[in-house]
């Protein structure tokens, strides 16, 4: 007979260590910011050093702990640690943002801007960027990267000397409907080789925009922001700020490279070939319905007189590139864009990068899946008896992958609605509510209407909204639904 009290004493004794050991991470990693600090000689290092010792106090507390369980967790409590860890490491990048006697944050603003952070949204709440501290605009950029491909599976190339099931923690935190897919055996080496990919493709973006003319401390910063598709700039006016073209090529090129799918780069290596990006189904789909939004967002500031021809072609690419993938880097003047074009980009942030990527939104395969499931209707109409499948590339996709895909696309518009209706409900128009709500969902972070200079507009309740919508959108509803559901807490 099983029991039941031992039982749940040791799985959430599992959780607990675990969700330690991320906090302990997390403490490590404002090692930086605070050398930062030292190296510049601010005088805003007590917010990280009050926050560096509550985090280690809270990790190592947690993490040294004697382990009294010999049990590997099951595939739902991946869920709950990673919802239990995002509300931590939501808190816990807002410390230092309150903390800051020069932001004068209200908790309302400490909170947005950590969320915005570590969900690679990149949306804004700071009135003047150009003059913080360069600790906190380190720290931000850093949030972005840690955010970005997820501290969870940097974790888990650690946790399989733990054997309590960083599996299911890994495939709970990596969005998408085919993430089982490993590059290696050993999920470890997988999350590793992710993680080596990410911050080689890191320390590329840093050397061009270096090259491009930035200095080395913003290139550090955009570089990061870049890689992670997360849009913290250290300016104000973002990469406009630097009025030049090489930046601006610099930032769209990379976006769409981070839109990728970073299991591709990997096969790309060990095959020394590019032919895996030319085989890849949704990759080819993604670089083609990008194509078509350049250009014809190029296009579109051409003939309507916004920009000369040069110009068109270097904004309308970047700002396209940096919108579709929810990076979030702005250019100039976007607030005097023809509207039908600024609809058209808000909109195709819901189409988001390649699963596996750094990206936000719905994800281009499960577009991919329903276009194809769309073509499969047609033929199935024109030929009723016949017997038709959907395949990507050589790969069947299963009816249990399609309808997830119907399920997350209904409940991602849902969600997308119910926050729209929010903010009309708390007296923002319609342009202003639709941008913010696709800023924030699908943390792409460029607004539109009263957001499209600041967020800071954004009243108090409008705020800790769109700190829900960040997290609904990186952890893709789904987790948090489980996690909130009856059914989860039952045996």
């Amino acid at each position: 007979m099983i029991n039941y009290a031992k039982y749940h004493e040791e799985r959430f004794s599992a959780i607990f260590y675990i969700c330690s050991f991320l906090v302990f991470l997390f403490s490590l990693s404002l090692l930086v910011p605070i050398a930062i600090c030292l190296i510049y000689r601010e005088k805003d290092i007590t917010a990280f050093l009050i926050t560096f010792v509550i985090t280690f106090a809270i990790g190592s507390f947690g993490k040294l702990r004697k382990r009294n369980f010999e049990m590997r967790l099951r595939g739902r409590d991946g869920f709950l640690v990673v919802v239990i860890f995002w509300i931590l490491f939501s808190l816990m990048s807002a410390i230092p943002f309150l903390l800051d006697h020069h932001l004068h944050f209200t908790v309302a603003d400490a909170i947005f801007e950590g969320v915005s952070g570590i969900t690679t949204t990149g949306a804004s709440v700071i009135q003047n960027v150009d003059s913080s501290a360069r600790s906190i605009l380190y720290y931000r950029a850093q949030l972005n990267f840690l955010g970005g491909l997820g501290i969870i599976v940097l974790a888990t190339a650690i946790f399989s000397s733990l054997g309590i099931g960083g599996s299911k923690v890994y495939l709970s935190e990596t969005p998408g409907p085919l993430k089982e897919d490993k590059l290696t055996p050993r999920l470890a080496d997988t999350a590793k080789h992710l993680w080596l990919i990410y911050s080689a493709l890191a320390v590329l973006c840093i050397a061009s925009f270096y090259v491009a003319g930035m200095s080395f401390f913003d290139a550090l910063c955009h570089g990061l922001a870049t890689v992670s598709l997360g849009g913290f700039s250290t300016h104000g006016a973002s990469l406009g700020f630097y009025h030049s073209h090489a930046i601006e090529l610099v930032g769209g090129i990379f976006s769409i490279l981070a839109g990728v799918n970073f299991a591709l780069y990997f096969t790309v290596v060990n095959r020394r070939s590019l032919q895996a990006l030319l085989e890849d189904a949704e990759c080819r789909f993604f670089i083609s319905v990008a194509g078509v939004l350049i250009l014809f967002t190029c296009v579109s500031l051409y003939l309507t007189h916004t920009y000369g021809l040069i110009d068109s072609f270097v904004h309308g690419f970047f700002l396209s590139a940096s919108m579709i993938t929810d990076n979030g880097l702005a250019t100039n003047g976007i607030d005097h864009w023809p509207t039908y074009v600024m609809i058209l980009l808000l909109t195709s942030s819901f189409f988001g990068g390649c699963v596996g990527s750094t990206c936000g939104g719905i994800k281009v395969i499960r577009f991919l899946i329903l276009y194809k499931r769309s073509e499969l209707e047609l033929k199935q109409l024109i030929n009723p008896r016949a017997v038709y499948m959907i395949k990507l590339g050589q790969n069947r996709v299963s009816e249990r992958v399609t309808n997830s895909v119907y399920g997350l696309f209904f409940i991602y518009l849902l969600f997308a609605g119910v926050f729209t209706w929010i903010l009309l409900a708390l007296g923002y128009d319609l342009k202003t509510a639709y941008g913010t709500v696709a800023a924030c969902m699908n943390n792409m972070g460029i607004g539109y209407g009263a957001t499209v200079s600041t967020f800071g507009t954004l009243n108090s309740t409008a705020k800790w909204v769109m700190s829900a919508a960040m997290l609904f959108g990186r952890l893709e509803i789904f987790p948090i639904l489980i996690v909130f559901s009856r059914s989860f807490w039952q045996l």
